[in-house]
């Protein structure tokens, strides 16, 4: 269902080879149906390898590079999940910046599953009430966030959830955010 709710919205989704398959393409599509733009940035051009959990899943067309664009660029942010992922994008230092820089600016960020670490490593989790897969939840109290058991936690602009069950929820709350912003602060 198309619509422009989200017209001039310029939306970053950061992932490598990995991702969860429907983190990334579930939330990308919602907003692109909603008339937003979106952009996978990754770390090298070309292609990313999506999974369905285990299993290898489709390849994902990279936008953009972290060289190639500013966080300044975009209202707001999505951070797919998936293990592999999860734990080699947040060894990204240019991702890590991107991600402070989003949260720094007060801009959505939007973060699934194992998608966590990202801001874990970004050290902008402290003091958050957040959701995510369950075994991130030490990682999260560990670094002075708030881990909770829910389909959806929204937090300052924090948005999270836990899993890909979690997608239409997710996908709700996000763009309802985004459709609210106000337009001179995006």
């Amino acid at each position: 269902m198309k619509n422009n709710s989200l017209a001039g919205r310029k939306v970053a989704v950061l992932a490598v080879d990995g991702f969860e398959q429907a983190e990334l393409v579930d939330p990308r599509q919602a907003l692109t149906d909603a008339g937003a733009v979106v952009h996978v940035v990754s770390a090298k051009p070309g292609k990313i390898q999506g999974f369905r959990h285990l299993s290898k899943g489709s390849q994902v067309d990279v936008d953009a590079t972290f060289d190639d664009v500013s966080p300044d660029d975009y209202d707001a942010v999505v951070l797919p999940g998936g293990v592999v992922n999860g734990d080699a994008i947040r060894l990204i230092p240019q991702a890590k910046a991107f991600v402070r820089a989003v949260d720094g600016a007060g801009k959505p960020v939007a973060v699934i599953c194992h998608g966590g670490w990202l801001p874990i490593s970004a050290g902008i989790v402290s003091g958050h009430t957040m959701t995510s897969w369950p075994s991130l939840q030490d990682d999260i109290r560990n670094a002075g966030g708030t881990w909770v058991d829910e389909q959806v936690v929204e937090d300052g602009n924090f948005i999270t959830s836990r899993k890909p069950d979690d997608l239409p929820a997710f996908n709700k709350t996000l763009i309802t955010r985004l459709a609210t912003l106000d337009p001179a602060a995006a």
